[in-house]
């Protein structure tokens, strides 16, 4: 069990996260938030590139800054961008990375067929990978953080940069792997997680504000969500009105899917609430500061 235990962490006077307190048992846990909010920072400190200002990260009860190599030997980890060689194969690669390791030879060659199979790679795994797509060079990053079978799988925005079928791969793959360990994925894209988490954390304003599955805190919303449609002249001082989270045009009126806490009109359609809808209104003021 991974247990982060009221962690705060700052950069000089600017506190990032407050308090954070989390536990992880084997699943796949989806880190949602926007650009920002702390998630690479809570990253980093779970791999021990950062740590804690206060609080503490525990593995099975041990704090995982004392463990040393006994920690990394159970972590895989693939930061939003990763270091490779162009000129180099996935196979090459992988053996080079193993080398560092101090993997058995033997031992190695057969873990990385395994994992060129696995992600599916085993018929360009001689191939230079400067001719890769970002999708290859993914699943490259993936094979390289499951080299040691770690007890625990990071990855900080795993998904920039892939086309749609990349992506529902990519996510079949994480749910094959959440199995028998840990899996932590970092990601402010909703897709990304709504089909394979088993719970969702989402963090606002230096705190978890969410911890739970994605049924339950999408019945926080319930008799919340509505679709109605509206005449063009009106969408106006509609969306100053309620919180709009889509619109499309349809024939004469623009159908708005919005939020509501109360329902005011027979002529609204009440919806199921989705976790992008929970997104978008949780964030609302982020995203207006974006903009």
């Amino acid at each position: 069990m991974l247990i982060v235990n009221n962690v705060s962490k700052s950069y000089g006077k600017f506190l990032v996260l407050k308090d954070i307190n989390l536990e992880f048992t084997n699943g796949v846990y989806g880190l949602l938030a926007p650009n920002g909010a702390g998630k690479t920072t809570l990253i980093k400190m779970l791999v021990t590139l950062l740590f804690p200002n206060e609080g503490e990260i525990l593995y099975n009860g041990t704090e995982i800054s004392k463990m040393g190599d006994d920690y990394r030997d159970i972590l895989g980890y693939l930061p939003q961008e990763f270091g490779y060689y162009k000129n180099y194969s996935p196979r090459k690669f992988l053996h080079y990375l193993s080398a560092l390791k101090g993997m058995d030879r033997k031992q190695a060659k057969e873990r990385i067929d395994e994992l060129l199979k696995l992600v599916g790679l085993e018929n360009v795994a001689d191939k230079k990978m400067k001719k890769f797509s970002g999708g290859m060079i993914q699943r490259v990053g993936i094979a390289q953080a499951m080299l040691n079978d770690p007890k625990i799988l990071i990855l900080d925005e795993p998904t920039a940069g892939l086309d749609p079928k990349e992506r529902v791969r990519f996510r079949n793959l994480l749910a094959e792997l959440s199995r028998e360990r840990i899996v932590i994925l970092s990601t402010h894209i909703v897709s990304d997680i709504e089909s394979i988490a088993n719970e969702i954390i989402m963090i606002k304003d230096k705190k978890v504000l969410y911890k739970d599955t994605l049924r339950n805190i999408c019945k926080i919303f319930d008799g919340m969500v509505y679709e109605t449609k509206v005449d063009f002249d009106e969408v106006s001082d509609f969306r100053k009105q309620h919180f709009s989270l889509s619109e499309k045009q349809e024939n004469d009126k623009m159908k708005i899917r919005f939020i509501s806490e109360k329902k005011l009109e027979d002529s609204w359609n009440a919806l199921v609430p989705s976790i992008e809808d929970v997104f978008l209104y949780i964030y609302k003021d982020e995203a207006l500061m974006e903009e």
